[in-house]
């Protein structure tokens, strides 16, 4: 592991498909997923695939911070809109094929004081830079992003 490296680590047990997971550490998280009953769960906390896509949002806003202060510009609130278009044929019923997401798009509302020119690299900067934004985008699958500056409240 390369010294600039910053290891992200999960742990998880489960039974059937429901987990719960933890990130260690100093600051230990816990949370669980299960999936819908179609696909075997109860429905009982989010899908592994909602997660994915709450991480491309998060992730989103934690690298547009990081960006914005770059820039030097303020930012307000953020609102998103994720979604992900999935075929369940493949993880379903076994169906050849990617079972990747066939689409994802994301909804992005802000509120800064950038100008229209600071906006755009404020947006190109963060997709650039947000490893989840390239996990999707790298993956294949149809990406698509709409960004909107809103006023700073």
């Amino acid at each position: 592991m390369s010294p600039k490296t910053v290891p992200f680590v999960v742990e998880a047990r489960g039974a059937g498909v429901a987990q719960d997971l933890t990130v260690p550490g100093e600051n230990q998280h816990s949370f669980q997923a299960d999936t819908y009953p179609s696909f075997g769960g109860q429905d009982s906390a989010p899908s592994p695939l909602s997660y994915a896509l709450g991480a491309l949002s998060s992730c989103n806003q934690v690298t547009g911070s990081i960006v914005a202060k770059d820039l030097g510009v303020l930012l307000g609130s953020w609102t998103f809109h994720v979604q992900g278009d999935l075929n369940p044929a493949v993880i379903g019923a076994g169906a050849e094929g990617n079972a990747n997401f066939d689409r994802v798009a994301v909804s992005v509302r802000v509120q800064t004081d950038a100008d229209d020119e600071t906006f755009a690299r404020l947006r190109d900067e963060t997709e650039r830079r947000c490893p989840v934004t390239q996990l999707f985008k790298r993956s294949g699958l149809e990406f698509s992003s709409d960004w909107e500056r809103l006023p700073l409240a």
